[in-house]
């Protein structure tokens, strides 16, 4: 999960979000048939269970940093998130001046930005409701909400995902504070893996194409590579430079051999069977 974000207002370009709005009647909507409400509750609850009862792991670490029960409560209530979250009592626990904790946990957040300009489209929200649905801008309110085929079955993915997802990671917060010292180690009960290994069950059957496979490929070699010697955090914002790499090489590919130049240095592709002069 991830900070609060502001979501910018819709700017009507074309092409901004893979999964947008509904299309209009015709041929190209018959492939992308309505889902039921009900299977898309269904799927927006099992993601705000699973990742919610995590917030025990966070109660729990917090408390374990030297946190007090009022500041654990009121991260989880303001702040929302999970990874920055953990970013930063994790700094603090380790020694961590209070001011770079901060900074780690917050550049970890800035994904949601780009969250945020994906969902704005495709939910269009009055403006009146976005300064709260930003509070839910979040991994698991997008993951559940782009591949939907309406913009009514987005709308409540992401409601029911951001609901269930904030009752219950604020509930756990408290209890895992709370019972800090009944539930000992987490990394013992696994509560620190639940919600990295439920946003890659989310996202896994979304790569569908080889550029998609590669890059998310790149992206965990580089996490893991530098994970040991870069500040919490630091490590996934890098790995993000996985997407131009990849996009880089594969343009350059593309190209072959059979690229040249005319007499104005522009570069021309020439046809197949075509012969030099």
């Amino acid at each position: 999960m991830a900070e609060q974000t502001a979501l910018p207002e819709s700017t009507g370009s074309p092409g901004a979000i893979t999964a947008g709005p509904p299309v209009p009647p015709g041929p190209a909507s018959e492939a992308r048939p309505d889902k039921p409400d009900a299977a898309v509750v269904r799927d927006a609850l099992g993601v705000g269970i699973a990742v919610g009862l995590s917030g025990f792991a966070f109660g729990v670490t917090s408390a374990g940093s030297g946190l007090s029960l009022l500041q654990t409560c009121v991260l989880s209530l303001l702040v929302f998130t999970g990874a920055s979250q953990f970013a930063l009592v994790g700094a603090l626990a380790a020694g961590g001046n209070p001011y770079t904790a901060a900074a780690g946990a917050f550049f970890l957040g800035v994904r949601n930005a780009f969250y945020g300009l994906r969902l704005s489209q495709l939910l269009a929200l009055p403006r009146a409701v976005r300064p709260f649905a930003a509070h839910w801008v979040i991994d698991e309110t997008t993951a559940v909400t782009l591949p939907q085929p309406t913009r009514r079955a987005a709308r409540i993915g992401f409601t029911v995902t951001g609901l269930t997802l904030y009752v219950l990671w604020n509930l756990t917060t408290l209890v895992g504070a709370l019972g800090a010292e009944a539930l000992g180690d987490t990394d013992a009960w696994g509560l620190d893996a639940a919600s990295p290994a439920v946003f890659l069950a989310l996202l896994a059957p979304m790569l569908t194409s080889t550029t998609e496979r590669v890059t998310a490929g790149l992206a965990v070699v580089l996490a893991l590579t530098l994970l040991p010697v870069l500040p919490a955090g630091v490590p996934v914002l890098l790995s993000a430079l996985a997407a131009p790499v990849v996009l880089f090489l594969m343009g350059r590919t593309k190209k072959g051999p059979d690229d040249g130049k005319d007499s104005n240095g522009t570069v021309t592709r020439r046809k197949k069977g075509e012969r030099h002069s």
